[in-house]
């Protein structure tokens, strides 16, 4: 992969934070960061953003990080993700498209097309084949051979499509006006369950537990709140949701009265915790099954503005986010100067590894 930054900024300044040293990346996008995604192969973050490109970096052993590749939309950049083999990034924008990167040769080709821009990218790789799924604003989910110029499968949601995430054989999905419905891919054309959302307020996003666990998802809103929700009936009485990115109008008064976006949800890929993070600037650790919180960071100490999304390395020891406007508070709240930083944190065990059960 040819690099983009030139050599002079092969290694960033290892920037240290009142967050335990997390080390800032070298060259970050210069406009809000949609979307991170590491490879399931080696350290190699891409990373989607408003300035409508792609941009694939590789993090060395300390955190430091070098610029490989980058490619462009004609629109927003709304997510990214990887192939199982680490060859392949793919991503969709408010061009109305999704692009497939082939990090070997260094090309970008488009894969599939919607009526409206692509929010969501995911790659689906089961038994017999491997095949894209994008989720558009159109309200629809459609499912990609990319040896065919059309969709395999086109499933029409009953709203515009805001997250959805894959865990096979489940894809959940999240729409506009709280509308949840739950795919099983051995049929990916009709849901195998469509509910409404158990929080009050708009998904913001929704994410699949590790393949070790139960099936089942995270929820999160603007309103602060994440529901922990199982796929089977059998299992409802392990629901709960939970508040967080909230904080007291009044220090110490314990009002919550001020309520923030859950932005992200990103789960461990060995332990099974997740993190959550928010338009407070904030990020938190928890383990679902203990109910508990396992650590919490205040970025805004050091860089004041929401995190945008997250996500850990394939085996949980890197930790990237984002700190980027989020677009929570509309254009109006696109103020000049927003922090634009992509971050990477060195996971310890006790952030990350489950509680006992009490």
């Amino acid at each position: 992969m040819s690099s983009f930054f030139g050599a002079s900024t092969s290694t960033a300044a290892a920037n240290s934070t009142s967050t335990d040293k997390d080390v800032e990346v070298a060259d970050p996008p210069p406009d809000s960061i949609s979307s991170l995604s590491f490879s399931s192969q080696a350290d190699y973050l891409a990373v989607g953003s408003w300035d409508n490109s792609v941009r694939v970096y590789e993090v060395g052993t300390n955190g430091q990080t070098q610029g490989k590749a980058m490619y462009q939309h004609s629109g927003p950049v709304l997510d990214v993700c990887w192939n199982k083999d680490g060859n392949k990034i793919f991503s969709g924008g408010a061009d109305n498209q999704a692009k497939m990167f082939d990090v070997t040769t260094g090309t970008a080709i488009q894969v599939a097309q919607h009526d409206a821009p692509v929010k969501v990218v995911r790659w689906v790789e089961s038994p017999n084949m491997g095949v894209l799924a994008t989720g558009s604003w159109d309200k629809t989910i459609k499912y990609w051979d990319l040896r065919a110029q059309q969709p395999v499968a086109s499933v029409q949601l009953p709203e515009r499509c805001y997250s959805f995430d894959v865990q096979y054989p489940l894809l959940v999905v999240g729409t506009a006006e709280r509308h949840i419905q739950v795919f099983s891919l051995t049929n990916p054309a009709t849901p195998y369950k469509t509910m409404v959302s158990p929080l009050k307020w708009q998904t913001r996003v929704v994410s699949c537990f590790t393949a070790s666990q139960n099936s089942g998802f995270a929820v999160g809103s603007i309103e602060g709140r994440v529901a922990i929700q199982y796929v089977e009936d059998k299992d409802n009485g392990s629901n709960f949701s939970f508040k967080c990115h909230r904080k007291d109008t009044v220090p110490n008064s314990k009002d919550q009265g001020m309520v923030y976006a859950v932005n992200d949800i990103s789960f461990h890929p060995v332990h099974g915790t997740f993190s959550t993070c928010g338009s407070d600037g904030t990020i938190h650790f928890w383990d679902k099954d203990a109910r508990t919180r396992l650590k919490s960071f205040d970025i805004n100490k050091d860089f004041p503005g929401p995190i945008a999304c997250t996500g850990f390395n394939r085996n949980g020891n890197i930790f990237a986010y984002a700190i980027s406007y989020d677009w929570s508070k509309g254009h109006s709240g696109m103020t000049p100067g927003h922090p634009n930083k992509l971050m990477l944190h060195a996971c310890k065990d006790e952030e990350v590894k489950k509680r006992p059960r009490k």
